[in-house]
Parts: structure tokens; C-alpha cells; sequence
């Protein structure tokens, strides 16, 4: 089956907004054996659109469109999709309760505007966007089945999986269901990363089950892909492998599908009815900013400290004393001479402190001052969690030099 995703809006056409969620489809599309034949980026022009419509809707099976789905005037994907397939636009009753009711619940009275975003081309199916205001549709136009979803990254990842995929599985003819497996790790790049998984039977990049990598540092993702006539049977399938991979990345992983480092540790305090304090230099509050907007966190970080004062010896147990918290953190930066160049690095101290005593963590990290940066905030992180789960805290990342 021939899939191509097309994205409208002039702030992606300009270059103005990356386009992150034509990376992100394509990417889930190919997690799932469906690949991407052409990808096309449209602004909001009416004529422009209506082109690239019924060119995609001649030479491919499926189209996903994403974006112009909103309230203002310059959302059009209703209206040109209606004109493409030769109906009128008609009110969704039931869409529109759905906004009423969501902004009601907000302490909110709808826009009149938003009205708009009710408006679907006559005889669509609706698809459902249950975290948005922007309805999802779908129609034929040409020989191709069009899945419209929204600009808004959360939302249009929300219905991808739940709305989208299914529908063009079931298109393709492509029977059972799928799923997507993901490790989160620290410290190991993609090569070694595929070195420690080698061998494990069944587990490829054109395997029963694939493999797949993407390195976003400082982290690094690893994709399981399955497909099985049932939930079932996948789980079944998966199981010994994911225990494998598991296994195998060992101390590395940091976290699993969408949990998140930081959300790890939090749970871990909370877990043992811990409190946190964490200081910081270079990194500028980075740790910090990724604790305190979490769930539950103003139970948990008490104080985050942004201070030179932090390259002292002992500044974590201080830190630990001045707060009255069980647990400090602090994060020394000594930093190289000069501006940001490609050899830029510094000098990491990572101290925790707890009611037994102090554990220290010293790397050295190059690369760049936002290299260094953003290198150091998830260090920091990860030695807590390490300390945390009993782990060691000085276990060699490929990151550091020694």
C-alpha cells in the first residue's frame, strides 16, 4: 500500500516551525510495516491545497493529512477536502457538544469561532480526537482513502496510534495487531548499543521482531516493532525478548515506552517517602526544570538551587542540611577556557547526599557548551537514579573521557 503524508501550513512551508510530526509518522508508519511513498508540505492557500489533494488522492492508496484543522481562518483542510470530493461542509451535532462540553468543564464558553472546527465534508467518518478540538475525518478522494488529523504533536500522536494506524492496517489488508516496545538508555551509543543486542534470536532489523534505534542525545531510544494475530499471541511473542533486551542494556536503561527519567526518579522518592533538594551551576536550573513541573513533585523537591557555591567540596551534605530534605543533590561544573568550539568541555562533580553519608560521580564530558550542558543535567539525573535502585554510580558512559 502506496502512504503519503501530507502537511499543511505556511509556518512548516516557511521553515518557521520544524516539521517534527511528519518525522514521527513517518517513523510510526515504518514501525509498522507501512512504508512512506511520497511526503509533501502545502501552505494555506486554497488552490495550492485543492492540487495537492487530488494529486495525492491519483498516486496513492492512503493519505495522512496533518494540520489545518483549527478555528481561524487559515485552517482550510475541511473546507478544500469538501471541495476535492465534490459535497458540502455540514455540522457534526455531536462534535460540537464534545467542544461545548470540553470547554465547559474549563470554566470556559466556546469561541463562536470554534464552531468551525464542527464543520465536516458530507458523508465523512469521524474520527475521534479525545484530548483536542480539532475533529479528525476521513474520505476518499481519487483512488485514496484521506485520515485527517490535527497540527497539535500530542494530540496528532494520541490519534496516530489509536485511530490512524488501525484504519490503514485494515486498508492494507494487513491482519492482527501491532505494537511498539521502546528502552530508554544512558551512557551506551547506537553501535554499542547494537553490539550488546546481537544474536538475540527472532530480534532484526527485517526480523519477526524488529529493531530499531534512534539516538537523541543524551539519550538513546531502542524500538521493538511486533505484529501478532492477537494481543495475546504479541505479548507472548515479545515477552522473552524484551527480558533479553532488558538484560542486556542492563544499568543503561533509564526508563520504558513513555515514562521518562525524571519521572522515574520522582517515583522512586516518592516511593520511599523521600524529599529532594538539587544545585546546580552550568546547567542552569536544567534538572530543576525537568523535576518540579511532574505530577506529585511539590511533594517531593523541596528546593532547587541555582549557585557558584555548588563547586565547594561537601556541597551536596550541605545543601541536604540547609534544606532539611533526605536527599540532595548537586551538580559542579568546572568549566574549560574560552567560547564554544567542537572541544569545549568540562569537568563533572556529581555529589548525592542521604542519611548515609555521600556518594561523588567525576566525569568529563566534550563537545560543546550545550553538549556539555545538556550531558550533565542527565548525568546528574541518572546517578540519583542509580543511587536510588542500589545501582553503582560510577559506571563508564560511552559520553565521558577518562
Amino acid at each position: 500500500m502506496r502512504v503519503e503524508i501530507l502537511c499543511t501550513g505556511d509556518e512548516i512551508l516557511s521553515g518557521k516551525t520544524v516539521n517534527t510530526n511528519y518525522s514521527h509518522i513517518a517513523r510510526r508508519l515504518g514501525e509498522v510495516g507501512l512504508d512512506v511513498a511520497w511526503g509533501t508540505t502545502v501552505g494555506d492557500d486554497r488552490a495550492s491545497l485543492l492540487a495537492a489533494f487530488r494529486q495525492a488522492g491519483d498516486r496513492a492508496d492512503a493519505v495522512i493529512v496533518n494540520g489545518g484543522l483549527g478555528p481561524t481562518v487559515d485552517d482550510l483542510s475541511q473546507e478544500v477536502a469538501a471541495e476535492a470530493c465534490g459535497v458540502t461542509l455540514v455540522l457534526s451535532d455531536y462534535w460540537l457538544q464534545r467542544m461545548t462540553e470540553s470547554y465547559a468543564r474549563r470554566g470556559r464558553v466556546m469561541p463562536a469561532n470554534n464552531r468551525k472546527q464542527a464543520m465536516l465534508p458530507e458523508g465523512a467518518e469521524f474520527i475521534d480526537n479525545p484530548i483536542g478540538t480539532a475533529c479528525g475525518f476521513a474520505v476518499t478522494i481519487g483512488k485514496a482513502r484521506f485520515l485527517f488529523t490535527p497540527g497539535v504533536p500530542r494530540e496528532m500522536r494520541r490519534m496516530l496510534d489509536e485511530q490512524v494506524i488501525p484504519r490503514l492496517l485494515k486498508l492494507g489488508g494487513i491482519p492482527g495487531v501491532t505494537r511498539l516496545k521502546r528502552f530508554h538508555s544512558f551512557g551506551i551509543g547506537e553501535s554499542r548499543a547494537d553490539e550488546m543486542l546481537a544474536g538475540i534470536p527472532g530480534l532484526a532489523i527485517d526480523g519477526e521482531i524488529k529493531l530499531g534505534f534512534q539516538a537523541h542525545f543524551p539519550e538513546l531510544e531502542t524500538k521493538l516493532a511486533a505484529r501478532g494475530a492477537t494481543e495475546a499471541e504479541l505479548a507472548a511473542k515479545l515477552a522473552p525478548i524484551e527480558a533479553e533486551v532488558r538484560r542486556r542494556l542492563g544499568n543503561f536503561v533509564v526508563a520504558e515506552d513513555d515514562a521518562t527519567l525524571e519521572r522515574v526518579v520522582l517515583e522512586t522518592l516518592k516511593a520511599g517517602g523521600h524529599t529532594l533538594a538539587v544545585g546546580e551551576t552550568f546547567t542552569s536550573g536544567a534538572i530543576a526544570s525537568r523535576l518540579a513541573p511532574l505530577l506529585g513533585a511539590e511533594h517531593v523537591f523541596r528546593r532547587g538551587v541555582i549557585s557558584p557555591e555548588m563547586t565547594a567540596e561537601g556541597a551536596a551534605d550541605r545543601l541536604r542540611a540547609e534544606s532539611g530534605t533526605s536527599h540532595a543533590l548537586a551538580v559542579r561544573m568546572q568549566l574549560d577556557e574560552g567560547g564554544d568550539r567542537p572541544d569545549f568541555g568540562a569537568t563533572v562533580t556529581v555529589q548525592i547526599a542521604d542519611a548515609s553519608g555521600m556518594v561523588q560521580r567525576v566525569a568529563r564530558l566534550v563537545g560543546g557548551r550545550e553538549w556539555v550542558r545538556t550531558g550533565a543535567t542527565e548525568l546528574g539525573l541518572d546517578c540519583l537514579r542509580r543511587h536510588l535502585s542500589g545501582l553503582p554510580v560510577d559506571e563508564r558512559i560511552d559520553f565521558e573521557r577518562r
